[in-house]
C-alpha cells in the first residue's frame, strides 16, 4: 500500500508561519483558499477557487438550497405556459451591477448563452431551445421545442462552471476566451487594484446589493446578507504555514485542512474543524484521448486493473476511513443515481503483472506519457504521486511534470502531442454535486471537441445521457445510470479515484458558515 509522506517535521510547526499582517478591522474576513484564483472568469474554468471568487462577485437567476432544490434568486418568479414550452422569467426590482448599471434582460440573455456554450447542463437545455430573448428590461423568455422541467435547476446549478450574470458587454466575449474584468451584481465587489497574482485578492461589500426579501438562507439560495465589510483571499502555498496562520489568528478561515495537520489544529480551542459538505469531492484520472497512447481504448481499459482507490484516498485524505470512501463509481455515493454496476473493474484483486500483459496485448510499446502534477495543490499532488508510482509499476514510460497549479490549468488546454508541450493524463477533484446526475457530470461525456479537457468521443455515452434527460421517470433514470456506469468501464473517458471528505477550519469567533463550498454571506465575526 502507498502511504502519504508526512508534510510536517516533528517540532517544526512553531516556526512555520511568518507574520502575514494582522488586519485591525473586525469586519474583515481573511480566508485562505486551497489554491490561487488562476482565472477571474467562473464560466471559462471549472477550478473551484474561481467559483469561490464567482459567488462573491456574481449572482445567479436561481439558487440551490441545502437539498439541491432550485429557488428563485435574481428572478422574482417565473410563469410556464404552452404545455411547458414557454418560460417567462421576471427579474427582481433593484438589481444593479457593481459599475452602477441596472441588470437588464439583455444582460441575462448574453450571460446565459455564453455560459451554456461551456457547460454540459447548459448545452442540454439549449439543445431544445427555439429562442431565448429579452422582450423587456425585466423579463426573459425561453421558447422550447419540447418541455424541459429542469430549467430552474440548470439556471441555478452550483456545480462548475457557474451560471453567473454579468454585463452584456462582457458576456459577449467569446466563450473560449477569458473575461478579465470581474463585474457582477453579487454581494461583494472585486477590488482589482489590490490584486497580487498568486498571493492576494480583496473584495468589499457592495452597498447597492439588494438581498432577496424572503426565503430561507440555505446554500446558494435565500437572502444573501453580507455582514462583513471586506473579504480577503490570502493565498498561502504551504499547508503548515496555513495552519499556523489560523492558530495565530492571522487568517480567520482555512478552506482545506490536510490530514496531517488536523491533530495540530484540533488541539487549539480557538479553532473549529468541520466537514462542510458530506458529499465531499470525487478524485478522477483523466486521459488525453487525442494523443497516443490513450487514444487507444484498450490501453485505457487496461489501466482500470491497476487502480487502487484506497491508495489514492489515503494519500490525499489521510488514514482515517471516516474521511474517504473507496468503491466509488460514476456517481457521487449515497445519491439517487449511484450504483454498483461493473464496480468490480475497480474492486477486484489488483495484479500489476496482469496489467502489464494487458497493456502489451493492447499495443503499448513504451511510448512516453506526460502526467501533469499541480505540485502546490495539497490535495491533488498526493493523487499525482500515487499515479506516477502506479504507472511505473505497470511498466509505462511516465514523465511526471510537477508544475504550479496555474500552469497546469493553462497546460491542460493544449491539444498538442507531448513532444510539443502537450500532456497525456492528469488527476484532479470534482465536488460531489458535480457528479450527482448525468446532467451536471462534465467528465462523463463523449462529445469530442466540446468535451472537458481530454476530449473523449463516446457515442453510446452521449446516447444514454440524452435518454436520461428525456425521461422524467426516476426508476428509468436509475436504470440508465447503471448502463452509463457500465459504459464508463468500456470507453473509460476517466477513472474514479474515490471520494474524499474535505475538512475546513475557522476561528471560533466566526459563525454563520453555510454547508457546501465556501460562501461569504450570512457569515459573521463575533
Amino acid at each position: 500500500m502507498i502511504h502519504r509522506r508526512s508534510l510536517i517535521a516533528a517540532g517544526g510547526l512553531a516556526l512555520a508561519s511568518p507574520r502575514l499582517g494582522l488586519a485591525a478591522v473586525d469586519r474583515t474576513m481573511r480566508f485562505a483558499p486551497y489554491s490561487d484564483v488562476a482565472s477571474l472568469d467562473p464560466v471559462w474554468t471549472t477550478i473551484n477557487s474561481t467559483r469561490t471568487h464567482g459567488y462573491l462577485v456574481y449572482d445567479t437567476l436561481y439558487g440551490w438550497d441545502a437539498q439541491y432544490r432550485p429557488q428563485p434568486q435574481m428572478v422574482e418568479g417565473h410563469v410556464v405556459e404552452d404545455d411547458g414550452r414557454r418560460w417567462t422569467l421576471k427579474l427582481r426590482e433593484g438589481l444593479r451591477f457593481h459599475d452602477g448599471e441596472p441588470v437588464r434582460g439583455r444582460d441575462v440573455v448574453a450571460s446565459i448563452r455564453r455560459w451554456a456554450a461551456r457547460d454540459t447542463f447548459g448545452q442540454a437545455l439549449f439543445a431544445v431551445v427555439d429562442s431565448f430573448e429579452a422582450p423587456t428590461d425585466r423579463t426573459v423568455v425561453f421558447r422550447l421545442r419540447r418541455p424541459f422541467p429542469l430549467l430552474p435547476v440548470v439556471l441555478g446549478k452550483a456545480s462548475t462552471p457557474m451560471p453567473c450574470i454579468m454585463p452584456e458587454r462582457l458576456a459577449l466575449t467569446d466563450p473560449s476566451r477569458q473575461v478579465t474584468e470581474a463585474i457582477g451584481s453579487g454581494p461583494y465587489r472585486f477590488l482589482p487594484e489590490e490584486r497580487v497574482p498568486g498571493a492576494f485578492l480583496a473584495y468589499e461589500r457592495f452597498a447597492g446589493y439588494v438581498p432577496r426579501p424572503d426565503g430561507e438562507i440555505s446554500f446558494t439560495a435565500g437572502p444573501k446578507v453580507a455582514h462583513m465589510d471586506r473579504v480577503e483571499l490570502r493565498v498561502i502555498p504551504d499547508p503548515a504555514t496555513q495552519a499556523s496562520a489560523l492558530r495565530a489568528g492571522e487568517i480567520d478561515w482555512l478552506e482545506q485542512v490536510i490530514a496531517d495537520l488536523r491533530p495540530f489544529l484540533s488541539r487549539d480551542r480557538n479553532v473549529r474543524l468541520e466537514v462542510l459538505d458530506p458529499n465531499g469531492q470525487i478524485g478522477i484520472m483523466r486521459f488525453n484521448q487525442l494523443q497516443p497512447p490513450f487514444d487507444n481504448p484498450a490501453i485505457r481499459r487496461a489501466i482500470l486493473g491497476a487502480i487502487n482507490q484506497r491508495d489514492f484516498m489515503t494519500a490525499s485524505a489521510g488514514e482515517d476511513p471516516a474521511m474517504w470512501r473507496a468503491g466509488v463509481g460514476a456517481f457521487c455515493p449515497d445519491t439517487p443515481m449511484a450504483n454498483d454496476v461493473g464496480i468490480e473493474a475497480l474492486t477486484s484483486p489488483r495484479n500489476p503483472a496482469r496489467v502489464r500483459a494487458a497493456l502489451a496485448e493492447a499495443g503499448y510499446r513504451g511510448e512516453p506519457i506526460v502526467l501533469l502534477d499541480a505540485a502546490n495543490n495539497a490535495t491533488t499532488h498526493p493523487l499525482a504521486a500515487v499515479a506516477s508510482q502506479m504507472f511505473g509499476d505497470i511498466g509505462m514510460n511516465v514523465d511526471t511534470q510537477s508544475l504550479d497549479q496555474v500552469v497546469v490549468v493553462q497546460r491542460r488546454n493544449s491539444r498538442a502531442p507531448v513532444s510539443e508541450g502537450g500532456w497525456s493524463v492528469l488527476v484532479t477533484y470534482f465536488t460531489g454535486p458535480d457528479m450527482f446526475t448525468p446532467a451536471t457530470h462534465q467528465v462523463l461525456r463523449g462529445n469530442g471537441a466540446d468535451a472537458w479537457y481530454g476530449w473523449p468521443t463516446a457515442p453510446r455515452i452521449e446516447q444514454l445521457r440524452d435518454a436520461w434527460l428525456e425521461t422524467g421517470d426516476e426508476g428509468e433514470q436509475k436504470r440508465i445510470c447503471g448502463e452509463l456506469q457500465r459504459q464508463l468501464w468500456e470507453d473509460v473517458p476517466y477513472i474514479p479515484l474515490g471520494q474524499a471528505k474535505g475538512m475546513t477550519g475557522y476561528r471560533r469567533n466566526v459563525s454563520g458558515v453555510l454547508s457546501g463550498f465556501p460562501l461569504f454571506w450570512n457569515v459573521r465575526k463575533n
